[in-house]
């Protein structure tokens, strides 16, 4: 059931008119998308979970245009209208616009919504990201619902398309904290090489799909995560990585560091830190940063890359004034 939130003074469904505006909560008054979301945390017991953050200046939609049928389109202007003429709260100029739109689509410049066209198109309408609402991006689509002939392509940034659910799902992506193992655990030695590493029976691929089955646009699109590399920040400038960039790369096997065993005190870890300097009474926060490779596929065999992400945790680390120990 398509839904709308209630109306106030400032914004109108799916945009504004002529400086006739209304405007919703949460939705911003358009209407509720009809896109659906599956998939969740893969391969890992972490209770803890976080949306990945994508590197560089690029982000998901903050909104976008989708098509909703001519019937379903009335019921919500009509909802909406009777909601904010009914409610005394609303002030007159916000039950205006909101009469001033309906009559649009009504008795103006659509005739009754166009249901008597119901078979050969859809009205396509604004959507905005529900945790995006306080980016300015969220307001860009500012286009009023507009009919589209089925079969034609919306002229608009953002109408939804698979590789629009694809960016959509990316945005819902939750991925475990990179809580990585370490040896000695909690607690090391100045001096002392730490080890580090990530089991690959923890960290595997993580998969959302988006699907719109609305209007006879029915399309949907996997996004896929995977680990790629893990970045370890020791919590001070005391201290020197393996490598010496921090950044540590996947292994064959999907693993990330190797795990210390005995005979390898001598050895030089291929991911770790040592801690040049103790950390007193208090710990160090190690930053354990994941980035993870990003790919879609979708309907009709499109596909392609998106931009990585990341997502990272701390740990505390304790670090003693001893400069040498036999492990």
């Amino acid at each position: 059931m398509l839904i709308s939130s209630p109306a106030y003074a400032k914004r109108g469904p799916g945009g504004s008119d002529g400086g006739a505006k209304t405007s919703g909560s949460s939705s911003g008054n358009t209407l509720e998308s009809r896109i659906t979301y599956s998939g969740s945390v893969g391969g890992t017991n972490s209770t803890r979970t976080g949306n990945v953050a994508p590197v560089g200046n690029w982000n998901p939609p903050a909104c976008w245009y989708e098509p909703v049928s001519a019937k379903d389109f009335q019921n919500q202007v009509e909802s909406q209208y009777s909601e904010v003429v009914n409610d005394p709260g609303q002030p007159n100029y916000a039950k205006a616009a909101t009469g001033q739109f309906r009559d649009m689509y009504k008795d103006g410049k659509y005739k009754n919504f166009n249901l008597d066209k119901a078979d050969e198109g859809n009205w396509w309408v604004a959507v905005q990201e529900p945790n995006r609402l306080d980016d300015p991006n969220a307001f860009t689509c500012s286009k009023l619902p507009f009919w589209v002939q089925n079969g034609d392509t919306p002229a608009v940034q953002n109408a939804v398309t698979p590789q629009v659910l694809a960016e959509l799902a990316y945005n819902r992506i939750l991925l475990p904290d990179a809580e990585v193992t370490l040896a000695p655990q909690n607690v090391t030695k100045v001096n002392l090489p730490t080890w580090a590493w990530l089991d690959p029976s923890t960290f595997k691929p993580v998969q959302v799909t988006a699907s719109l089955n609305v209007a006879g646009l029915n399309i949907q699109a996997t996004t896929t995560a995977k680990p790629v590399s893990l970045k370890l920040q020791p919590g001070t400038a005391d201290a020197e990585s393996y490598p010496a960039s921090g950044a540590c790369a996947i292994n064959d096997d999907d693993s990330i560091g190797e795990p210390y065993s005995k005979g390898k005190s001598n050895k030089t870890p291929p991911c770790g830190i040592k801690y040049l300097r103790s950390s007193g009474k208090g710990t160090y926060n190690l930053k354990a940063t994941i980035t993870w490779r990003i790919n879609w596929t979708g309907t009709g065999g499109a596909g392609g890359e998106l931009p990585d992400g990341t997502f990272g945790a701390t740990q505390d680390v304790t670090v003693q004034e001893i400069q040498s120990v036999n492990r």
